[in-house]
Formats: structure tokens, sequence, C-alpha cells
């Protein structure tokens, strides 16, 4: 969305100056964060431009895992994707689920969530050598717990047991049923049930692509294996979330 657009190749590399950071978090929160940044080739720079990311976060209680500056313009690639994860969970997955309890309005818009009255959080700060405290995973672990409440409630009525966003996922009847839940004729699950699991989550990849809008950021083989990365799951399902925040159960329970 930036103009001109900023183009990642290689993510722990084009991290290292801390541009591409603040520019995704221009994006997610609203605040403006890029005029605070300091193009240079010397490592201070680069390391006062990641702390002012860090810091940015650390006042919206977004957890850092004993994250700091150095890590980032070093390109760790651990802690990197530490970052972005908890990126994904607490402007995606953390606000929609907190969206459903206190029933926000125009919830499909990120940035409307946000109540801080800070104008400038761009401020200076020194690099920060010590490593960032890492908070209680209560919070993580609340908005994982309901999200998956939130897909329990859309799919067991079709029959489809969902009890993590691991193996429970990998027959492809789960990403069906949630899209049945949204619009009931965009599925047969009778038909799922004698299809193999890949040509179901090709299926539902592909249906909630073109009908429902929603970007496919998984491929068959990501799912059927043994053990799926979980956060890749829930960062997709939370979109189904993200772009129907006010589906409500339907009270009877109609079977397929």
């Amino acid at each position: 969305q930036c103009k001109p657009p900023l183009e990642v190749n290689n993510l722990f590399k084009d991290i290292q100056d801390g541009r591409i950071l603040m520019a995704l978090l221009e994006e997610l929160s609203g605040y403006k964060l890029l005029h605070g940044f300091k193009p240079s080739s010397h490592r201070i720079f680069r390391l006062n431009n990641i702390a002012k990311v860090l810091n940015f976060l650390e006042e919206r209680n977004v957890k850092l895992v004993s994250i700091d500056a150095a890590d980032i313009a070093d390109g760790n690639s651990s802690i990197v994707l530490g970052l972005i994860w908890n990126i994904i969970l607490f402007f995606q997955i953390k606000e929609l689920t907190g969206n459903i309890k206190s029933r926000f309005p125009s919830s499909s818009s990120l940035s409307s969530l946000h109540n801080s009255t800070d104008s400038d959080t761009s401020h200076p700060s020194t690099p920060c050598e010590e490593k960032r405290v890492f908070v209680s995973h209560k919070d993580h672990g609340r908005a994982i717990k309901t999200l998956l409440h939130w897909v329990q409630r859309r799919t067991r009525k079709y029959g489809v047991a969902v009890q993590d966003f691991g193996k429970s996922w990998t027959s492809g009847l789960a990403f069906l049923a949630v899209i049945k839940a949204i619009d009931p004729g965009l599925v047969d699950m009778k038909k799922a049930l004698e299809k193999p699991p890949r040509e179901n989550l090709e299926d539902a990849f592909r249906i909630a692509h073109y009908s429902l809008g929603i970007p496919r950021l998984l491929e068959p083989e990501d799912v059927t294996i043994n053990s799926p990365d979980e956060q890749s799951i829930m960062t997709y399902v939370s979109q189904f979330l993200e772009h129907f925040p006010e589906l409500e159960d339907v009270s009877n329970n109609s079977v397929i």
C-alpha cells in the first residue's frame, strides 16, 4: 500500500533496516511511523529504526519473545519469524477474536479497533541492548481459544469435529464446513465425505478465494502433512472471521 510500493524479496534481509516493519505496522494500525525512518547503512541508525518499531509494539502490549533490535538487524530467522507471528496474532487474530466479545462495529477494519490516543509513537529512542521481557501467554491463548470456539460453533452442525488448528484440518472437511456456514450453497458436505483430503482442500481454498474473497494463503500439501503448521492454519482461518465478522449461528441443526 506504500507509494511507491515496497517489495519484500528476502524477508530476513529486507527487514533489517526497519522500514518494512514500519510500513507494515502503518498499514495494520493506521498510525504513521515511516516519517520517523532514517535511511542509513550505519548499524546504529538501523537499530534505532527497529527500536522504534519494538517500542510501538510494546506500548500496545504486543508480546515480544526475547526480541531485541539487534536480532532483527542481524536477520536472525527464528527471531524475525517469531516477531512476524506475534504481529499477526495481535493485529489479526487477537483483534478479531476480541471483536467477537466486545461487538465492535466495522470489525473488518483492523485499524478501527485501536483506542490509543497517542498521536506520535515514533519518538527517537536508543537501541535497547537488553532482552524484552516476555509477558504471560494468557492473552495469546485466550485469543486462539476464542477463534477455535468460533470455528467449532460453525462446523459442529455439519458433523465436523475441530479440536485444534493442526490435524483437525487435514481432511479438508473443517474448511468446507466453515465455508458452508457462511454460504450453504457453496458446499455439498455429502459429496465432500466421499472425496480424498487433497481434493477437499483444493476445493475449499478455491471456493474461499473465488466465492468469498479469502486470499489463498495455503496449498493442500501444506495441510496434508503429518504435523501441519498451526500458526499458518490459524492465520488463514482468521481471514474468514475478518471477512464475515457478523456471521451468526444458525439455530437449526441442518445436517448436510
